[in-house]
């Protein structure tokens, strides 16, 4: 956790007690919802980058050359909002999977669609047709990233999701 969050987390704790202290139990309840959300999210996302990472970590102990690059501040285009989240970018020649993962953090953001914590999007250079969206939803009371197959359609994503992915990244 770097030093603004740390801030960040000490306020909110503040701002939650002295909403107790004024009888505002609504304002301390949507306070810790949020914070215990924005936990899952960061969790999530944590497994994902980490999970994809893991793979190219082993393609590389293989001889596979695979150049990673993460930018921790990244702005994601998801319909009509705006989302803040994280990048990883992995290359190999021309070749560039793009893993992009954030969620809506202040107003001015716009809303989360669906219900859903976090969004993510993998996308391939040159592939456009490849590319997969994501959605972190509480499925039977458990945070789990689904892809998104159409408006009413999700499938669950895990790590042998990735397979294709990488098929297509690797040629």
């Amino acid at each position: 956790m770097d030093h603004l969050d740390e801030l960040f987390s000490k306020d909110l704790d503040t701002a939650i007690e002295r909403a107790k202290e004024a009888g505002r139990f609504d304002i301390a309840d949507y306070l810790s919802l949020r914070a215990s959300n924005d936990s899952i999210r960061e969790e999530a996302v944590k497994w994902l980058f980490d999970t994809v990472l893991d793979v190219v970590f082993a393609f590389n102990r293989h001889g596979a050359r695979i150049k990673i690059e993460q930018t921790a501040k990244h702005r994601i285009k998801y319909g009509a909002s705006q989302l803040s989240g994280e990048k990883l970018e992995l290359r190999q020649g021309l070749r560039c999977l793009t893993i992009e993962a954030g969620w809506t953090r202040s107003t001015g953001d716009g809303v989360m669609r669906g219900g859903s914590l976090a969004f993510s999007r993998i996308s391939h250079f040159g592939f456009r047709k490849e590319t997969e969206e994501l959605e972190l939803i509480r499925f039977e009371n458990v945070p789990q990233w689904f892809l998104i197959e159409d408006e009413k359609r999700r499938v669950s994503f895990n790590v042998s999701s990735l397979k294709k992915h990488f098929e297509v990244f690797l040629g």
